[in-house]
């Protein structure tokens, strides 16, 4: 599946096909997000607040403020539990809910279950929905953890930052845990099944993610793609379908379901990595060497030319001057390739969900799939 989406991929790279973005469409990310909430029901920003309040998790809470003051990460995952309107971390959950609306019951059963629907989403779509967010939360928590080896003394004392990552294996890991209750409680093996690969699959994208090297350039274009579908589309892709599986849909519905949720994903990651290469403003930005744009640069430019290029740009303390990477980079065509693949995955979402019957989820996806595009 991946080579040949990879071949229809860079055979776009290059042109952009704009037609299917004609309709004038929302262009902030937030507003489309708050729209598409009102039509599930009711707001997906407090999801996962019911394991969030637990008794076992408000006793982590308490340890947590300890880290007030410190220079932990944990602490700014937390913060973005309750309000982070530039990243929208429940995103996912909502997604699922609109793609179970969207898709609605199954024509081809008159099982009893449908006379459980609230809204056009069975009640297994929302634990579903909800079980998703707890995932991606649980990893946005163990991302957290700090390499201890790597600290230096403007980090803060040592002491600190071991019992934050205390706090975070055990705070991660106990959303982790009710996730997979949830899943079993589900009954369905096939959902089971595809969930826990997506559980498997973000593990194993964070830890490529952690054993690149970023300056060493071993990282193409079709590994980026690959690795971002395993850290940050699979968990998206696949509960998608599941949602499809459990209201009992063919395979085709759920492969439509799998393919937006993987090209909403990839195209969300690569509006987030182009950002700062997009947006105006007079204060420099910080970017990942391993963002897409940077990706297609070092593959243009080559491994010396852009370790040459890594070497003017920094300080005798080895410290990266990121305006001037900036525009090194942007006197390339590696933005314009980035840009030119984001437009090729929000297509790629809007061709899966028109297979669906018009409605307003189904305008809800194709907003999203719209605003990943926007800059």
């Amino acid at each position: 599946m991946f080579s040949s989406l990879r071949m229809s991929r860079l055979s776009y790279i290059g042109w952009r096909h704009l037609s299917i973005f004609s309709n004038p469409s929302p262009s902030n990310w937030t507003k489309v997000v708050s729209d598409a909430e009102k039509i599930v029901g009711y707001p997906t920003s407090f999801m996962s607040l019911r394991c969030l309040l637990s008794d076992e998790l408000s006793n982590v809470a308490m340890h947590v403020r300890k880290l007030v003051g410190t220079k932990h990460p944990l602490l700014n995952t937390a913060r973005g539990f309750v309000y982070d309107s530039r990243n929208n971390l429940q995103m996912r959950g909502l997604i699922v809910l609109l793609m179970s609306k969207a898709a609605g019951p199954c024509p081809s059963t008159s099982d009893p279950i449908h006379d459980s629907m609230v809204s056009g989403i069975y009640p297994s779509q929302r634990n579903l929905a909800e079980i998703t967010e707890l995932i991606h939360t649980a990893f946005l928590v163990h991302r957290g953890i700090v390499n201890l080896k790597e600290l230096t003394n403007s980090d803060g004392p040592l002491k600190d930052m071991q019992f934050g990552n205390k706090m975070a294996v055990l705070s991660g890991d106990f959303l982790l845990a009710n996730a997979c209750t949830g899943l079993a409680q589900l009954n369905d093996t096939k959902v089971v099944e595809l969930i826990s690969s997506a559980i498997g699959d973000v593990v194993q994208g964070i830890y490529h993610e952690s054993s690149t090297s970023a300056e060493e350039g071993s990282l193409t274009v079709a590994s980026w793609e690959d690795q971002t579908f395993l850290s940050h589309g699979a968990l998206l892709a696949k509960s998608c379908q599941a949602a499809m599986k459990l209201a009992r849909h063919g395979n085709e519905a759920q492969n439509l379901a799998f393919q937006y949720g993987n090209h909403l994903a990839l195209g969300h990651k690569l509006n987030s990595d182009l950002q700062p290469f997009v947006k105006s403003g007079s204060e420099p930005s910080v970017f990942s060497l391993d963002s897409a744009p940077v990706v297609f640069h070092r593959q243009i430019v080559g491994p010396e030319r852009w370790r040459h290029q890594l070497k003017q740009v920094q300080n005798m303390a080895r410290q990266i001057d990121y305006t001037k990477l900036r525009g090194l980079i942007k006197m390339e065509r590696g933005v314009s390739q980035a840009l030119d693949l984001c437009s090729y995955h929000g297509n790629k979402a809007l061709e899966a969900v028109k297979c669906f019957p018009p409605s307003e989820a189904r305008s809800a996806l194709e907003n999203m799939a719209c605003a990943v595009t926007k800059f």
